[in-house]
């Protein structure tokens, strides 16, 4: 079966119910590639009729948004043991440079690092815990939960969806071009946390050297 058939036979709830439990899943803090399903997702939705692009960017909303909130409720009641506990069960993930750098965008930028957070691949993890760990008031973190939820959620799908539309002919004879490109586009942006983690770590380090003073 060519695969443009194949994908026309994917029911279109189960795209939708793929892509929300992904995203949800992401925001309570488990590491998974939702930026890359719901990319992925919307060009599916550019080339198949089937799938709604309003009803995937709802889904992708609500998985967001309720994950978020979940997440925040974990990191309040776990506070900081459970970040040392998810530090030991997930290093690449929850290590101590990638939490001091969290943190320091979350002392920058307070509720908004939640909104912000939202478009950033490894941030995406961290927002909903840490701002539970950091006791942020709920009513702060909701806002920017639902706006950055929204926004990051609805306007993906939207762009995606009308580069896809654009080039429709195009991605139907190369679908899996699409998808190389979301795949890539999703680890360009861990690589790029990767190294804010490690100059977050080594400013780290540098300011908790000892100071030596010199007595002439």
């Amino acid at each position: 079966m060519h695969i443009q058939e194949w994908l026309e036979t994917v029911p279109a709830v189960s795209v939708y119910l793929l892509v929300g439990v992904v995203i949800g899943l992401e925001s309570v803090g488990i590491p998974l590639p939702g930026e890359i399903v719901l990319v992925s997702a919307a060009i599916l939705a550019a080339t198949q009729d089937h799938i709604n692009p309003v009803v995937l960017g709802a889904c992708a909303s609500a998985g967001a948004i309720l994950g978020d909130s979940v997440g925040y409720l974990i990191g309040r009641k776990g506070g900081q043991p459970l970040l040392q506990w998810a530090g030991r069960k997930f290093p690449k993930h929850f290590g101590p440079d990638h939490v001091a750098m969290a943190e320091a965008k979350f002392d920058k930028w307070g509720m908004w690092a939640v909104f912000f957070g939202r478009f950033v691949a490894l941030l995406r993890i961290f927002a909903g815990p840490l701002a539970g760990v950091l006791k942020m008031p709920y009513w702060k973190f909701l806002i920017a939960n639902v706006l950055g939820g929204i926004i990051w959620a609805g306007g993906t799908t939207a762009l995606i969806y009308s580069v896809g539309m654009i080039a429709e002919e195009w991605l139907k004879r190369f679908s899996w071009l699409g998808l190389v490109a979301a795949l890539l586009f999703g680890a360009g942006s861990f690589l790029l946390m990767k190294y804010r983690a490690k100059k977050a770590a080594a400013a780290r380090e540098a300011a908790e050297e000892p100071v030596t003073a010199t007595v002439d």
